[in-house]
């Protein structure tokens, strides 16, 4: 993967006779294909072609090295041939279920995509955010370790892409109708999910406080010199806020467990967007 190529270049242009499109969409590149191929087959396959093998034997060591580089980042700096959890979802040296695993291993990653990959995307391209957001030296420059994070960069790139329509691409007298983009739909859905896992998840109230059971095991205990006993309690009090306390556990839990199960399933959803 290169930063720029040249049959993307202006003298690919000029030697190809069909200037490129800057963007489009699918049905405009297809025709651009057709016509610039169409117009000048030799020119165009030189351009097109040509000059893409002439730069892979002009860059053959800077390509080695820049694989290098990626290899050495993704093994050792990325880990991005694993899915992983923060320490604080699952302590290092501490055993967890599979079935467990899978909540807070996709979650962190989303949280790594939004502040590290996007961020670092939104500031490779803007000398402006470069300097809002104080990048260091060793993500802009040939290193670009992924290591760099900033959750304020990240979420500002994904609300811009939040706002992205159809409009540059509809007819004057039909850009009132522009709707969002596949890219600003699969961004908001990205701060929700983000959102949910960094604010809402981290502060849901404590089942077992928020449901009484706290309270009630600390009150058997008074009652049992310090014992946790419920089958040999005889308060009928206690008995019954037990079972109250018990029974609205299990509803939060399983309600927990309900609104976790439905987040994993839209974070699968859009993972085709995870990328940059």
């Amino acid at each position: 993967m290169r930063s720029s190529y040249w049959s993307c270049s202006k003298f690919a242009d000029w030697l190809r006779g069909t200037p490129k499109l800057g963007c489009g969409t699918s049905e405009q590149w297809d025709a651009w294909y057709k016509q610039a191929e169409h117009a000048h087959p030799i020119r165009y396959w030189i351009a097109e072609e040509g000059l893409d093998y002439v730069q892979k034997i002009v860059y053959y060591i800077p390509d080695k090295l820049n694989d290098l580089r990626y290899y050495i980042n993704n093994r050792w700096v990325s880990h991005s041939h694993r899915l992983t959890a923060h320490p604080r979802d699952i302590r290092p040296g501490n055993w967890c279920d599979v079935g467990n695993r899978f909540l807070p291993c996709l979650f962190n990653e989303l949280v790594d995509f939004v502040e590290i990959e996007q961020a670092c995307h939104h500031c490779m391209w803007s000398d402006e955010a470069k300097t809002k957001f104080n990048v260091p030296w060793y993500r802009s420059g040939w290193l670009r370790w992924r290591t760099w994070r900033c959750p304020e960069a990240g979420l500002e790139y994904l609300r811009w892409a939040e706002t992205l329509t159809n409009e540059e691409f509809l007819e004057e007298g039909e850009k009132h109708n522009a709707e969002p983009t596949y890219q600003a739909k699969a961004a908001k859905e990205i701060i929700e999910l983000y959102t949910w896992w960094t604010v809402t998840y981290r502060n849901r109230p404590d089942p077992y406080e928020a449901s009484g059971w706290t309270a009630v095991c600390e009150a058997q205990r008074e009652a049992n010199g310090g014992r946790l006993s419920f089958s040999s309690s005889k308060d009928p009090v206690l008995k019954k806020q037990s079972d109250k306390a018990h029974k609205l556990l299990q509803k939060i839990e399983a309600d927990y467990t309900k609104e976790d199960e439905q987040m994993m399933i839209r974070l699968i959803k859009i993972r085709e967007s995870l990328w940059t």
